[in-house]
């Protein structure tokens, strides 16, 4: 009998130290849910530069992967696929995603190092060309999978896909979330909503309302770090045309954070602007 198609987590690497991290926690998290990992690195015009300096050919680029991959099989005790494709980071990456139809995908993002040097603005362009979830990772290492999970809420008019996600991956973490809102009438609305979702599908949650009068992002950055919480969820935002996805200041602030908690970001793929409902 064939054994069933595992869901895979896709890992883009280029060798430093931050994408090791997380491909090690995509490793955790596929060993508790009994998924698969896929380390992908994009053979583009940096690599080549490096392969040309080194005086080494393409072929050197998938017996890098393999080694990994090898160490992250033993380590873990996972299944660990290769890949290396020609092409750019910025689209190659949501392309082999949606070849693949993997679940998630872990981006190390770092500084001024390494061949691609996914950072700042390089990285907005990497979470936000795909429909696939991004969950972006630092240096900084956790060892709980998301047992913590922070879900800022600042409108009435969020989309239901944000609640779903963070419900589902509660489900697969066994996690507990924290909805952490500015305060009003109308957000308390939606917060009920929330937790009748979340009562109704037996998941642990607890609220909490902001200060008005203090920096929000700041405050859910803060929140997060006092209660130890290792992932902090948040919904980019589409363009009029709803053919492209926007990062903001709130985002980045949040993304970068300085406890360089790992950031589950979600592009809505409903293309639906609407307000949370129960279903």
């Amino acid at each position: 009998m064939e054994s069933k198609i595992k869901s895979i987590l896709l890992v883009p690497t280029d060798f430093t130290e931050v994408t090791e991290n997380a491909a090690a926690m995509a490793c955790i998290a596929a060993k508790s849910l009994n998924f698969k990992v896929t380390l992908l690195h994009v053979i583009d015009k940096n690599t080549k530069s490096e392969l040309k300096k080194e005086n080494k050919g393409i072929e050197s680029v998938f017996y890098q992967l393999q080694e990994v991959a090898n160490g992250l099989i033993k380590e873990y005790a996972v299944d660990v696929d290769i890949i290396a494709e020609e092409g750019d980071i910025f689209t190659t990456i949501a392309e082999v995603a949606q070849r693949l139809k993997v679940r998630l995908i872990y981006l190390g993002t770092h500084g001024k190092v390494g061949m691609q040097k996914i950072t700042g603005s390089f990285a907005h362009k990497v979470i936000t060309s795909s429909e696939v979830p991004t969950i972006v990772i630092q240096k900084k290492k956790f060892k709980d999978q998301f047992n913590k999970i922070v879900l800022p809420i600042t409108s009435d008019s969020g989309p239901w896909e944000k609640t779903k996600w963070a419900a589902a991956i509660a489900k697969e973490f066994k996690s507990e979330i924290h909805i952490f809102h500015l305060p009003g009438d109308a957000l308390d609305d939606v917060v009920t909503m929330i937790t009748s979702h979340f009562k109704a599908n037996d998941l642990k949650y607890v609220t909490q309302e902001a200060d008005k009068s203090s920096n929000f992002t700041k405050q859910v950055i803060d929140y997060a770090t006092a209660h130890d919480a290792n992932l902090i969820m948040i919904m980019t935002n589409a363009d009029k045309g709803f053919k492209e996805y926007l990062l903001g200041s709130y985002d980045e602030d949040i993304i970068f954070n300085t406890s360089q908690i790992p950031v589950l970001c979600i592009n809505p793929r409903d293309f639906n602007w609407r307000k949370i409902v129960p279903v």
